[in-house]
């Protein structure tokens, strides 16, 4: 099917080009290239019908008209091989244009047709792209509050369903980057007039960073396109999004990549690096994709948690463990490059290539900090030791000029972005205040201008009836995200998306605040008698312990005396012992061994369970028989008999967040490796599987991600979908 005729001033964009329709031009990464008239209207006769078959004849009639006596296979094929060579394609090997052996040519690429309306006026005559006008400097006193236009240019590639969210996403944003400008004309300290933020995108789905997982949500740019991940049905893609328009076309990424995350890009733009995301493990594959999208060539037998190109595009540095190793494009003999004091992400080159600036995020006090390094020293240096308590500073990119070095920082939950200038380490001056949380700043490909993210979050929980229906929980527990329930029904207790414990009569009478707002819990659970509630949380700063407080609120109590990660505290059917675990790579990766252990809670005795290495996440049964557990990667499900001292697997493809039915014939896990993300019940001893859900069929179809937080009484999953806003917005530090 052909593609719709693009109005005369409309835009096409491919990979890393853009033809300019209404002035005749090619232009890539914000460069013109050369193409005579002839070649021009030959590529963009291919470009309105990509992926088709344009003959000869048509290209023919098009250009030269019927009547018209030329040598036509001379001149076609002169024109054909004049694109070719603009845009660095091949005939053995193309990438945009494919010959058809006596047929005619196949424009190979995705196309995006961007329509801008008409310029109010004409500006002047040139040969290059006319800029939007930008207002002057004004005293502050005569600006205007910031707007953001309610509704994006024309899309033509945009898809039906997501126009229907494009103007009530864009209404809201404007409202809540009128509050940014609120507060950026009000407490300019260094400058009269404030930075100009721009809006733009008003697709809403792009997928947000979660420091605390170990996701730190790149971006990069080539100059056409922001390529970053988005949301889509409730799974994560990479996207590129046209800067000249806002259109969002997903990439096509081959089926090896499993679950990608956006790395960096080539220095000339035209390569992304992807590392695979589909499991919990830190470390994992590098790959490399064009940013066209198409076939991956895998980094040689490299694994790395992030990594980056070196700044000359000769080899790439990535980062495993605590360490930085540098390679070639095809993993062949990996040189180490520096030792650091923690594992790197965000790895980010200054414009010169003479420094080297990244994030160390620490997996047991789980704060985020940023160091810098030379290439000739190598030897990793903190910068802004100070600047927040607990550190949360990362993601720093300096602007294409090298003038300035904007990075994020959270304070009091919010995330905002702040800059540095140059390679000073001191003195940073804000750029952002909320109400949006500001992150991922990527630099454009040249002068100041820098582009991030804005998201706002929300959360519900739902419930799932037996027939499979989603529906929204209503009254005290809306706002939940795990629960429990106490064995006589009666009480019910539960964290918050702020990390708060709370706890309720089942009628929501009686509520009461058990956590102070400052200690950050991630899940509880009653002892038998609904007295104690047994604790995974931790203060800013601090790893995951165990904590035990009463029914009724008061001291909490610490029950290790260790620096080490602990968490997912499960009793006995006496209460006398907790079973417990560490935490997977995640949530805070950790050298020393990870295995099952038993906490007396009358000696203070810690005692191994057997054969539990490698494993995490335990539940104990409520009749004491068995104890589920995860494997540290989560593709196993493994079950405990307390009575054989013996494990078995339990046929599920993966699990997270066990969940016994009170009358531990059966466990609840949610396969959150899984596409479909299925709430599962294996039948125990038996092991059959019963398929309760599939959460990827919500009506929630654009989370971010889902948890499975609980049951009802009578065995009804409870699940958390936590929903993000994200868009793009822009800001020139001149």
């Amino acid at each position: 099917m052909q593609m719709p005729s693009p109005a005369a001033n409309a835009k096409l964009t491919f990979g890393l080009f853009e033809v300019d329709l209404q002035t005749g031009e090619l232009w890539k990464a914000g460069f013109r290239i050369k193409l005579q008239s002839q070649p021009f209207k030959v590529l963009t006769a291919l470009l309105e019908r990509p992926g088709q078959v344009v003959t000869r004849e048509q290209l023919q009639e098009r250009l030269w008209g019927r009547d018209t006596v030329v040598d036509f296979d001379h001149s076609l094929g002169t024109a054909i091989n004049k694109i070719r060579e603009a845009l660095g394609d091949s005939a053995d090997n193309p990438r945009f244009i494919e010959t058809l052996s006596r047929r005619g040519y196949r424009f190979i690429a995705p196309v995006s047709v961007v329509e801008l309306p008409p310029e109010p006026q004409v500006l002047a005559t040139s040969s290059k792209p006319i800029p939007l006008p930008v207002p002057g400097p004004k005293p502050v006193e005569e600006l205007p509050a910031l707007t953001i236009p309610v509704a994006s240019p024309k899309v033509a590639a945009a898809e039906p369903k997501r126009q229907r969210f494009v103007l009530p996403l864009a209404a809201a944003a404007g409202i809540l980057v009128a509050s940014v400008a609120g507060y950026l004309l009000g407490s300019a300290r260094t400058a009269t007039v404030p930075p100009h933020i721009k809006q733009i995108t008003h697709y809403g789905h792009l997928a947000p960073s979660v420091a605390s997982m170990e996701n730190l949500a790149a971006v990069a740019t080539d100059g056409v396109h922001l390529f970053a991940a988005t949301i889509d049905g409730g799974h994560s893609l990479i996207s590129a999004v046209s800067l000249s328009g806002g259109a969002v076309t997903p990439l096509s990424i081959p089926a090896e990549v499993a679950a990608p995350t956006l790395g960096d890009i080539s220095p000339d733009g035209s390569r992304l690096l992807l590392r695979q995301h589909l499991s919990p493990e830190s470390e994992q594959s590098l790959w490399v994709v064009p940013t066209i999208g198409g076939s991956a060539l895998r980094v040689g037998d490299v694994l790395a948690h992030d990594a980056t190109w070196m700044p000359d595009g000769s080899g790439i540095l990535y980062a495993n463990g605590n360490d930085l190793y540098l390679t070639q494009l095809n993993g062949s003999h990996p040189t180490h490059y520096a030792s650091l004091p923690g594992n790197a992400f965000w790895l980010r080159w200054e414009p010169n290539g003479r420094l080297l600036r990244f994030t160390i995020l620490d997996p047991l006090l789980h704060t985020l900090s940023l160091w810098q390094l030379t290439p000739s020293n190598r030897t990793p240096l903190r910068i802004l030791p100070d600047f927040s308590q607990p550190a949360s500073e990362c993601c720093g990119v300096w602007t294409a000029d090298g003038k300035s070095f904007v990075f994020q920082s959270s304070r009091d939950g919010n995330s905002d972005l702040w800059k540095l200038s140059g390679e000073s380490t001191g003195s940073p001056v804000r750029l952002t205040d909320g109400p949006l949380q500001f992150q991922s700043p990527v630099a454009a490909r040249s002068g100041s201008r820098i582009f991030f993210l804005g998201t706002d979050a929300r959360s519900q929980l739902e419930t799932i009836s037996e027939t499979g229906e989603v529906t929204p929980v209503k009254g005290f527990l809306a706002s939940a995200v795990r629960t429990d329930t106490t064995r006589d029904g009666r009480w019910v207790a539960w964290t918050d998306s702020s990390g708060r414990l709370w706890r309720a009569h089942s009628d929501g009478s009686e509520l009461l605040q058990l956590t102070p707002d400052s200690l950050d819990v991630f899940l509880a659970h009653w002892s038998p008698d609904g007295k104690q509630l047994a604790l995974m949380a931790r203060e800013p700063g601090h790893a995951w312990q165990i904590y035990l407080t009463s029914a009724d609120g008061g001291d909490l109590q610490p029950l290790l005396k260790e620096q080490r990660n602990a968490g997912d505290p499960s009793w006995s059917p006496d209460g006398r012992s907790l079973v417990f675990g560490r935490v997977n790579d995640a949530m805070g990766k950790e050298n020393a061994p990870r295995k099952l252990q038993i906490l007396h809670l009358d000696t203070g005795r810690v005692d191994a369970v057997p054969a539990s290495d490698g494993l995490f996440s335990p539940r104990w049964s409520p009749d004491g028989r068995y104890i589920v557990a995860l494997s540290l990667d989560q593709r196993q499900v493994r079950l405990f008999n307390v009575a054989t001292q013996s494990w078995t697997t339990l046929p599920v493809s993966s699990g997270a967040d066990p969940i016994w039915a009170a009358d531990s014939r059966s466990v609840f896990v949610h396969a959150s490796l899984d596409p479909d993300q299925p709430i599962d019940r294996i039948f125990i001893p038996e092991g059959h599987v019963q398929q309760v859900a599939r959460l990827a069929d919500s009506r929630e179809n654009d989370a971010v991600d889902y948890v499975f937080g609980g049951l009802t009484p009578d065995n009804r999953p409870l699940i958390r979908a936590r929903i993000f806003t994200g868009n793009f917005y822009s800001l020139d530090l001149n």
